[in-house]
């Protein structure tokens, strides 16, 4: 089949395994060069950033890095401090990475800690746990019924 029209994979995770790989592979070096504070500037100082995701284009020449400083406070100082330092650290992950191209590098806050604490506040609710309780008192009075059933 020509190569233009094979299909686009689709692994979990949204991407190749290929992408996936080397995202992987970007994430470890990126977090290496964060945590031996290879970066020289002023606003990182002091910040403990965390690399949860990295996410690359097809042609693996564009990396999305997610991070999110510890306790998700000052993240638009952390990500303007990144984007200063964006051709420094490019030119790290190339030497770490073994890649044809240096992908080029932009730098966003991941905001699934922000969800994830979203939907667990969402949890806690009067209302929610009312539902749950219901739910579970009602699920509680089916199952001895169920259980006869089946051993029968």
């Amino acid at each position: 089949m020509p190569r233009h029209h094979q299909k686009k994979s689709s692994a979990p995770g949204g991407g190749s395994q290929r992408q996936l790989r080397v995202g992987e592979q970007v994430r470890h070096a990126m977090a290496e060069i964060l945590a031996q504070g290879n970066v020289h500037d002023a606003d990182l100082e002091g910040h403990i950033i965390t690399v949860p995701e990295v996410r690359m284009s097809p042609d693996l020449k564009l990396a999305t890095i997610y991070v999110m400083p510890l306790g998700g406070r000052d993240t638009g100082i952390v990500i303007g401090a990144l984007e200063r330092n964006k051709k420094f650290l490019r030119g790290e992950v190339a030497r770490r990475v073994n890649l044809k191209f240096a992908p080029d590098i932009r730098f966003r806050v991941d905001e699934r800690f922000d969800e994830a604490e979203r939907i667990e506040k969402l949890l806690r609710t009067p209302a929610v746990q009312k539902d749950l309780e219901q739910g579970f008192e009602q699920d509680l009075e089916q199952d001895p019924d169920s259980d006869r059933e089946e051993e029968r």
